[in-house]
């Protein structure tokens, strides 16, 4: 029998989750007294005691530093207040996208997921604790909210110090705990249920021949050693056929190898200048956690986040999971580029603009509102789960290519001929001072409120750009009318609908600032 301790604890004021979970760096889960069961005891109060003893949580991470300690920890503190099983990726490994799609497959109540994303790990990098609903998706800001409330005044947590589980091994694990019914560990393969969606969304014969038929293509994907590895090895070379050297950096460590899981031209260098050697036809990275990817064509060629969504919301009848629903809307972030616009135009299809958050598309998707979407900082994803997703959009374009047997330069020139082209820069600060970053928007927008800010003309190099619109974003869900404001200050510049920040000169970057 399986021991309950009450531990008596002190709050903090500070674990307020965001859309993406709460997010420290690693010292503060480690150095702060019981900071990292607070939080857990507090995810766990939200659901209601009377459901706990028939609920399921599926539970996984991007194999960051702390993960597997953080694992034991929700395993004691689970079992301690009556859920009654967990399922678990084999060493904790599970991508987020893999995480919703098994939370949507088994009806599990939610899902905890160990990860800070695209942050760097090791013991001097991030970590995160997310906690995702029944729907597959992030918590909502109600749900956020209620776990905040209840760490701000949490004076105890209950937890079963002596209860060890083998996450190396498949297959179920059973305790009996003080009080409870029998507590089940399931520890499941990582991939097999995230698979399976995926061929029923695709056509696998079609991308098997595009990647080891008599006419195949050489891919190079990078897994930047996050939890993606795994899955594209078992899924692109095991299964599709593409050779064993077509996947690098595909086993995750809790460094993710001494580098920054960002799917970008910053981070993902060495792809890039893989690619730039013509030897692949197509390339792609993916970040710690698995939502996010950057793609590249031969000799290097990028295609920039907003486009990307964009290209697949026009050659959508190119994935079968689109033919059997069809397309209820699409939709992106706000400070994504237009492109996806000129698509949904020239379609005929509803388009919807979010603020950032993919809280939002999931409200939309749940409502039947929407199939496809995407964000400027390397996200997409469609309404097979509830979360944006790596692999899936990687394969999308994949299925691009075999439909219409271009490359990945050809599609995005044809694409813009036939669309018109919408220019976008993403420049990512790091480290930067709050303080100075809260005053540059305060002056920004104290700026572009002016009465003579609209028509302003800005230059850089040989080219000038008037104001015509600025506001301050504001967004009223179509599904729950709730509403959010302030989300970002909006500068579009006439005919390529550019912003323009000073952000460069708060941080002391040189050069112009141009955001879309």
């Amino acid at each position: 029998m399986v021991k309950i301790t009450t531990v008596k604890t002190k709050p903090y004021t500070d674990q307020k989750p965001g859309t993406s979970g709460l997010r420290k760096r690693v010292t503060v889960f480690q150095q702060n007294q019981h900071y990292a069961e607070n939080f857990i005891q507090s995810i766990i109060s939200v659901v209601e005691p009377a459901e706990r003893q028939a609920a399921t949580l599926v539970v996984g991470g991007d194999g960051r530093f702390f993960m597997k300690d953080a694992i034991q920890l929700i395993v004691q503190i689970a079992a301690a207040n009556g859920i009654s099983h967990l399922v678990i990726g084999q060493n904790g490994i599970m991508s987020t996208p893999a995480v919703s799609c098994v939370i949507r497959k088994i009806k599990a109540v939610g899902g905890i997921i160990l990860t800070a994303s695209h942050n760097p790990g090791g013991p001097s990098g991030d970590f995160g604790i997310k906690y995702n609903i029944s729907s597959g998706g992030p918590a909502p800001e109600g749900i956020t909210n209620k776990i905040f409330e209840v760490s701000k005044a949490l004076q105890e947590y209950h937890i079963c110090p002596e209860l060890k589980v083998d996450l190396s091994t498949i297959g179920k694990q059973t305790f009996e705990v003080d009080t409870f019914k029998p507590f089940i560990v399931e520890i499941v393969d990582s991939v097999d249920a995230y698979a399976e969606m995926l061929r029923g969304i695709f056509d696998f014969a079609a991308l098997k021949d595009l990647l080891s038929g008599a006419n195949h293509i050489n891919v190079r994907l990078d897994a930047m050693h996050g939890v993606v590895g795994p899955y594209v090895k078992k899924i692109v070379c095991e299964e599709l056929g593409s050779p064993a050297n077509s996947a690098v950096n595909c086993v995750p460590q809790e460094d993710f190898g001494g580098h920054h899981p960002d799917p970008n031209l910053t981070y993902a260098a060495d792809l890039v200048n893989t690619m730039k050697s013509g030897e692949f036809d197509f390339g792609a990275a993916f970040d710690g956690d698995g939502d996010r990817n950057m793609v590249l064509g031969k000799h290097g060629f990028f295609v920039n986040p907003s486009d990307s969504v964009a290209v697949i919301a026009a050659n959508i009848t190119s994935i079968p999971y689109f033919k059997k629903t069809g397309v209820k809307g699409l939709a992106r972030s706000m400070p994504t580029s237009g492109a996806l616009d000129r698509v949904a135009k020239a379609l005929q299809m509803q388009l919807y603009e979010t603020p950032t958050g993919w809280k939002f598309f999931g409200n939309l998707m749940d409502a039947g509102k929407l199939s496809l979407c995407g964000e400027e900082s390397f996200g997409t994803g469609s309404d097979h789960i509830r979360e944006k997703d790596g692999l899936w959009a990687v394969l999308a374009w994949l299925s691009i290519l075999a439909t219409r047997k271009q490359s990945v330069e050809e599609i995005m020139k044809d694409h813009w001929q036939k669309f018109g082209r919408n220019f976008f820069t993403r420049y990512d600060y790091e480290e930067v001072n709050s303080d100075a970053a809260n005053k540059m928007i305060k002056d920004l927008e104290t700026q572009m409120f002016e009465p003579s800010f609209v028509g302003k003309q800005f230059s850089s190099s040989d080219k000038t750009y008037a104001v015509s619109v600025a506001d301050n974003f504001a967004y009223t869900d179509p599904v729950d009318g709730s509403v959010s404001k302030n989300q970002v200050m909006l500068a579009p510049l006439v005919d390529i609908a550019l912003k323009v920040s000073q952000l460069h000169e708060r941080t002391g970057r040189s050069g112009p600032t141009v955001i879309t």
